[in-house]
């Protein structure tokens, strides 16, 4: 029974009178939605716990507030509240963006409802970021292993005829007459050589991860020691670092390189671009009930690598991860592939956020780790 109504059940057994208010006060702070009564000014009259942890606000400090103070979707958002309020009619809005008043940004549907009160209000808030993410996650993972299988495929129908052509010059090699000649056949095995390397890169590596329990922050810490050194010290590193994170099971050397593919990549991209000071943060933090891959974890580590360069263009933002998809003329577009195939290995997922001057990957890692079988090992 929640709180609320076990305090009403109380205070009926001790022969305290219980008034409609009372009852309805329980009612609401029993509730897991998010409610908020407002009234014809858009004052605060009432908000629930459920609407208190949503909105990161103290009910005993906002009531008499307006609401407006504690988050914004748009300047419109004012007029639209006291419009219902004065005709009494409700409305309902979808997929809406907040920023709160502590800066965080939430996505959530929300209706309003006229109050029994004159002009009153009432606001039913639900957050949909985590049914969001997750619907990106399920389609992000089904394109991923659609790109998996293809490239399996592609790859046996590579390398079979390489292994041919390679063998071929090797055998056309010994019965030229001259070094010359030969100089010709070596160039075919060379490129014949380099094409297979290719094609394992974009497999990924070929073995399983070795779990053992590990300090996030010392894989996290070794990026840090590689990149200041690769960059000579012209990038600032800022760390901001949970130390409350317990040790998880991973391989530590696999989440070194997932790491690092991301953190070299921000890396050039702010130096190729000529980015004023720039800054690459190393963040950690915990993540409770949390879901990846439809599976359920109680806890989540998320690492971020965050970077103050130009940002991923809009049009490669959902294509990132893809094998040969690059931003850099340079660029391979393997990195990010290998990146997202080792956090899979260990039953985490990456996701990106990009806008100019600020970008961002997000790992989670369960700390309930076991290693994902590697189907193209074998490959």
């Amino acid at each position: 029974m929640a709180p609320g109504l076990i305090a009403l059940v109380q205070q009926r057994e001790n022969g305290t009178p219980v008034t409609p208010r009372d009852i309805h006060k329980s009612l609401l702070d029993s509730l897991a939605t998010a409610i908020v009564l407002l009234d014809s000014d858009l004052k605060l009259r009432h908000i629930n716990p459920a609407a208190e942890a949503l909105l990161s606000i103290s009910g005993e400090r906002c009531l008499g507030e307006p609401i407006t103070q504690y988050f914004h979707e748009s300047n419109d958002i004012p007029a639209e509240l006291q419009q219902a309020a004065a005709h009494s009619h409700h409305y309902t809005k979808r997929h809406a963006q907040w920023q709160l008043f502590n800066g965080e940004q939430i996505t959530v549907d929300y209706t309003v409802t006229p109050f029994y009160e004159p002009g009153g209000l009432v606001m039913e808030i639900q957050p949909i970021d985590r049914l969001l993410r997750i619907s990106r996650e399920e389609m992000l993972n089904a394109s991923q292993k659609t790109t998996r299988e293809l490239i399996r495929g592609m790859a046996h129908e590579i390398k079979n005829p390489l292994g041919g052509i390679r063998g071929a010059a090797q055998l056309l090699a010994r019965e030229l007459p001259n070094n010359q000649l030969q100089e010709y056949t070596g160039i075919i095995i060379d490129e014949a050589d380099r094409l297979r390397h290719l094609v394992d890169r974009m497999l990924g590596p070929n073995q399983l991860p070795q779990l053992s329990a590990l300090n996030i922050h010392e894989v996290l810490e070794r990026v840090a020691t590689i990149v200041r050194a690769e960059s000579s010290d012209s990038v600032q590193i800022v760390r901001d670092y949970d130390p409350s994170i317990p040790e998880l099971q991973g391989d530590k050397a696999l989440l070194i390189q997932a790491l690092l593919n991301i953190a070299r990549n921000a890396l050039q991209a702010m130096l190729e671009n000529h980015t004023l000071e720039p800054r690459l943060t190393l963040r950690t933090r915990v993540r409770r009930q949390f879901t990846i891959g439809g599976q359920h974890h109680p806890l989540a580590v998320c690492l971020e690598v965050i970077d103050n360069g130009p940002g991923i263009p809009a049009t490669l933002l959902e294509q990132i991860f893809y094998p040969m998809i690059s931003g850099r003329a340079e660029g391979t577009g393997l990195g990010l592939t290998i990146s997202q195939h080792l956090i899979h290995q260990h039953q985490g997922l990456i996701e990106c956020h990009s806008e100019a001057g600020h970008t961002r990957f997000s790992l989670y890692l369960p700390m309930d780790c076991s290693p994902v079988s590697n189907r193209h090992a074998q490959s």
